[in-house]
């Protein structure tokens, strides 16, 4: 048996995502014009969530989760900025 506070994940939801029905959810709220703060509070998500779903939704006009697509190009960054005396030969 497990308690509020030995279950922190599960308590604060950083290991799962949102199911695409809240996220539609999200979406439907917004559109009735609803503030960002009542959707927070009507769905129980923090506003920054709530603020990232509908902001991905105007950019992209989907609410589906996108694969990393930067991973590449942060390792690439992160290699150059170590050891900027490297050729581009032997970085590659």
């Amino acid at each position: 048996m497990q308690t509020d506070s030995t279950n922190i994940c599960e308590r604060t939801g950083r290991s799962q995502e949102l199911s695409e029905f809240k996220h539609g959810t999200v979406i439907g709220c917004h559109l009735c014009n609803k503030s960002i703060r009542e959707i927070s509070l009507l769905l129980k998500i923090s506003r920054s969530i709530v603020c990232g779903i509908i902001t991905k939704w105007k950019q992209l006009v989907t609410t589906a989760t996108q694969p990393q697509s930067e991973w590449g190009y942060r390792m690439l960054k992160r290699t150059v900025h170590r050891s900027r005396q490297l050729s581009t030969e032997s970085i590659a």
